[in-house]
């Protein structure tokens, strides 16, 4: 008996305006049922702009997805709403993190370790962006250090599962990780 590959699960990583999300639109676009999970929340103007510039690129680029807005409960969005995608485009892990410290500690070890799990065996395709923030300078502050470690933390954990990590470095994909046959 031969076991059925699961779907993959790419990670894409970079910094800010490192085209991270953009490439990853290009790979989801390549499939015809998108899922577009955005964890984004208008907590002040700035990030108000972004979301409605992000959705106005969206539409630019006639990308007919589906768009599911939830800020924590990704492992419930990708069990209920992903068997119905051909692909789960999750975008991003960085403010998936910074919504994670608006919780319980023992609330955000749940959650990830559910949305960890849920990537183990994931229902469709998954790709993911995230703020590579390893190389940038240490907080001053230990509110900055501690969303600092736990993004870090998260990333790793979710690149040893993913099948696949690109870097995205001035808008030019490096693999770190490429899928195995």
């Amino acid at each position: 008996m031969h076991d059925t590959p699961k779907p993959p699960v790419t990670l894409i990583l970079g910094g800010a305006r490192s085209g991270k999300s953009h490439h990853a639109q290009k790979l989801a676009a390549l499939s015809d049922r998108v899922l577009f999970i955005a964890t984004a929340t208008a907590v002040d103007p700035e990030m108000s702009e972004k979301i409605t510039r992000h959705r106005q690129d969206r539409q630019r680029d006639r990308l007919d997805w589906t768009v599911l807005e939830e800020p924590l409960a990704l492992a419930e969005a990708i069990h209920t709403h992903g068997p119905a995608h051909d692909v789960i485009l999750i975008d991003c892990l960085t403010l998936y993190t910074a919504n994670l410290l608006t919780i319980p500690p023992a609330a955000v070890t749940e959650n990830v370790a559910l949305f960890l799990e849920t990537l183990q065996a994931p229902p469709r395709p998954i790709i993911l962006v995230s703020n590579e923030v390893g190389s940038g300078v240490v907080p001053s502050y230990a509110s900055g250090r501690q969303y600092r470690d736990l993004l870090g933390e998260l990333n790793q954990r979710v690149a040893a599962i993913a099948t696949g990590v690109l870097l995205m470095v001035a808008g030019l994909p490096l693999t770190i990780k490429a899928r195995q046959q």
